[in-house]
């Protein structure tokens, strides 16, 4: 318990750089028993919800996400609905039978004491409280609820489709985050999450043959064996108590399985990994494999963007795909070595730009999703060896998608694009891309500089987009607004293009065109048939600035104003010296018809 107690003080509350800034607080004690015969369970939970808002609550809402695996939930109505369905979801929910199905009740509550009023609308549960909460104030919320663990069909449930038993996330009554925008009851319908920081002990009793892992550091390894301790174990009675505390999360999941296979191994800062997966010799390689890169995959997000703060960090094998938790990630295993250091990569990246960042993913996913994507495959090239353009992906997709006339803005919550290949593309592809043009427009030495003071300063609380692109304006002496605005407001599209070459004389004239209506500096590269090339920089005037240079030598011409699409500007050599003009020579802009990017003198 010193241990646990070192890492609380450790970790502490948030705090944040902009005045004013408040965020909620709650405590969870929870102690939930299941049986793993009838995929059946019943808990108690006691919430200590601290009002830290300026606002009196006379109501509260609960996430009871296991209600969306019924037919007719809003879940099944949209997967059936939509043109282009989750294939892990199509018509599954509507086919389950009521032993299939999942379910979350809530049978009794109280505010300090008292019963309340409250009322199960799907997966949002109403609460009237008994008396408000006033600014400043904590009440203690206890209930006993019952569920039923549904057929793996999305991120959690039983019996997924490579063995493993139990994949529990988004398993418990889980209190609705309330911030400076008010409460946001999303109900659960396909994606993406938003919860209260806080500190969980939770207590699972379950068959003793079942081994455990998730969030939290284990209390009580002495009497748990499974990997947990080496010495001799003598379980007496049929089932065995896991209590798990974790400090300063906003969310708690785990899996277990009687076959799973427990490795631990030590990480950078004394984080401890651990490793679950299924014992079945096609596996074991691979998964023994991944133990060090895991390893390294974290020393390089700690040297990045910033050292993980917690003391552990469990890699488990279960649900449908990958998805990242708090000090846990769940990862299908039964994959090539690539992909499954590739999804493991990306899901532990979420440790920082989720659980540890804490945007509101359901109006900013391309915040999180991005921005773990971009460093996922910096990690994959590191550890990896790569070689090739690594973002040549997300580029290609995002391509694809402004083609099909499906791209949607960014702004869209997460539940609410038309097509789920929009959300995928523009929140993972589009959101990669911001960084990468980001660097791009500021120079990739501020931008990484800028990752390591946005993660230092808006650690354990729930950064919007405005917080981040103030911290790039502070570290690059530019303004982002037009940006941050058009890339992620509007489907603008960027697309530059080169009109003519005129002889001038002893010089060339080049005649530049804005087609697109999304504005970016320009960079031009001017190669002579002797091979001596010469780079031109056009600044955005709206900038207000230039972009970091440092060793590489440029010529910096006039600023083009957003409003004009016209830019000429004169080069100190006769045309018939020049080889060749290119636009966007690096391939960093996203400009969408690069066909016009390249001009070769005849």
């Amino acid at each position: 318990m010193k241990y646990v107690f070192f890492v609380f003080c450790l970790i502490g509350f948030a705090q944040h750089p902009n005045p004013g800034y408040w965020q909620q607080e709650v405590n969870y004690l929870m102690d939930v028993h299941v049986d793993v015969q009838s995929y059946k369970y019943h808990g108690s939970q006691e919430l200590t919800y601290t009002n830290h808002s300026p606002d009196t609550l006379s109501r509260v809402f609960y996430h009871l996400y296991f209600n969306a695996f019924q037919p007719g939930s809003q879940m099944d109505v949209r997967s059936r609905t939509i043109s282009d369905p989750d294939k892990r979801v199509m018509d599954r929910i509507q086919n389950l039978s009521p032993k299939e199905i999942g379910y979350l009740r809530v049978n009794e509550l109280t505010q300090d004491g008292k019963e309340v009023l409250f009322s199960e609308e799907e997966t949002v549960l109403v609460v009237d409280l008994s008396e408000p909460l006033l600014p400043n104030t904590s009440i203690v919320l206890e209930m006993e609820f019952e569920g039923q663990i549904p057929v793996q069909i999305r991120r959690s449930g039983r019996n997924n489709k490579e063995g493993v038993d139990l994949s529990m996330t988004q398993w418990y009554p889980k209190i609705a985050e309330y911030d400076h925008e008010g409460w946001h009851p999303n109900p659960y319908i396909a994606r993406e999450f938003h919860g209260v920081w806080g500190d969980f002990d939770v207590s699972i009793t379950i068959d003793k043959d079942y081994v455990v892992g998730g969030t939290g550091y284990l209390q009580n390894a002495e009497s748990i064996g499974h990997g947990y301790t080496d010495l001799p174990i003598d379980h007496e009675g049929p089932t065995l108590t896991w209590r798990f505390v974790a400090p300063q999360v906003h969310d708690f999941a785990w899996a277990a399985d009687p076959d799973y296979v427990h490795d631990v191994i030590a990480g950078p800062n004394d984080v401890e990994l651990h490793f679950f997966y299924l014992n079945n010799p096609e596996l074991v390689e691979n998964w023994k494999r991944l133990q060090q890169d895991t390893v390294k995959a974290m020393a390089f997000f700690n040297d990045t963007i910033g050292d993980y703060p917690y003391k552990q960090y469990s890699v488990l094998q279960g649900g449908d795909g990958g998805m990242e938790y708090a000090m846990c990630t769940l990862i299908t295993g039964e994959r090539p070595y690539e992909s499954l250091f590739g999804v493991t990569a990306h899901e532990l990246a979420h440790s920082w730009f989720h659980h540890l960042l804490a945007t509101n993913e359901s109006k900013h996913a391309w915040m999180d999703e991005g921005f773990t994507s971009f460093f996922d495959l910096l990690a994959e090239f590191y550890v990896l060896e790569g070689d090739g353009d690594l973002f040549n992906k997300p580029y290609d997709n995002y391509f694809r998608l402004v083609a099909s006339g499906k791209e949607e803005p960014l702004t869209t919550h997460a539940d609410r694009f038309e097509h789920n290949s929009a959300y995928g593309v523009g929140s993972y592809s589009k959101g990669t891309i911001f960084l990468n043009q980001l660097g791009y427009i500021m120079g990739y030495t501020k931008l990484f500089s800028t990752i390591r003071r946005y993660f230092n300063e808006f650690q354990f609380t729930h950064p919007t987009p405005n917080d981040f692109k103030r911290v790039a304006e502070k570290v690059s002496g530019l303004q982002l607004e037009w940006y941050l605005n058009d890339w992620t407001q509007t489907t603008k599209t960027i697309d530059y293009g080169i009109d003519t070459v005129v002889a001038a004389g002893n010089k060339t004239q080049i005649n530049l065109l804005r087609i697109g209506q999304m504005p970016m500096p320009v960079e031009v590269e001017v190669e002579l048939k002797s091979g001596e090339l010469t780079f031109y920089y056009i600044p955005l005037q709206m900038m207000r600035g230039e972009k970091d240079f440092e060793n590489k030598e440029v010529v910096v011409l006039s600023d083009w104003g957003w409003a004009n699409p016209n830019y000429v500007f004169v080069v100190d050599y006769p045309k018939e010296k020049i080889k060749n003009i290119r636009l966007n020579s690096d391939g960093l802009v996203a400009d969408v018809d690069q066909t016009n990017d390249n001009f070769v003198v005849e």
